[in-house]
């Protein structure tokens, strides 16, 4: 088991950037910290980590896959159970203040949810300062590969956010 003062340092060191690759992959931060600090729990319970950073991401990326495809199975139980209803009404956010900068960042958040799983955790990852060897681990990729996932995952981006542009005057109009 991790000594409570190795937990105390990984906490110290991996905890902020951790939360941040969060908040990028899910849009909410207090969700990011719930994940982050199940992520800790459980390692607290490991005899040994190897690579932390690695070892870190990759459980905080598993945990968001789990609860993902939880939430998955209980919408679709209620939308069963509700007969269908419209269930983007019920998921509505306030108006932001800023309309255009909201529309961008929501923009880019659709572009970044259109890409694979795989593909987004690896620019997330390499955004929070990840090198490939770690990316690789986390990822369960050679190191080979990282180069040519994450050149896949920019320009995958790139496409969907700019299939994205070119729907907006469509939806204003």
């Amino acid at each position: 088991m991790v000594s409570p003062d190795r937990l105390s340092v990984l906490f110290k060191t991996y905890h902020t950037p951790l939360v941040r690759f969060l908040t990028r992959r899910l849009g909410d931060r207090d969700w990011a910290e719930e994940i982050a600090q199940e992520t800790f729990v459980r390692a607290l319970k490991q005899e040994t980590i190897v690579s932390e950073r690695s070892w870190l991401f990759a459980v905080a990326s598993n945990l968001v896959r789990d609860e993902a495809r939880r939430e998955a199975r209980e919408r679709k139980r209620m939308e069963v159970l509700r007969g269908h209803a419209d269930a983007e009404s019920a998921a509505a956010e306030p108006e932001p203040t800023s309309m255009e900068r909201a529309e961008d960042r929501a923009m880019a958040r659709r572009a970044i949810e259109m890409l694979a799983e795989r593909d987004r955790d690896a620019l997330l990852m390499r955004e929070e300062g990840l090198g490939y060897e770690e990316i690789a681990e986390a990822l369960d990729l050679s190191v080979a590969s990282v180069g040519t996932t994450l050149s896949r995952a920019r320009r995958r981006l790139m496409e969907a956010y700019e299939s994205l542009q070119g729907e907006r005057p469509a939806e204003r109009a």
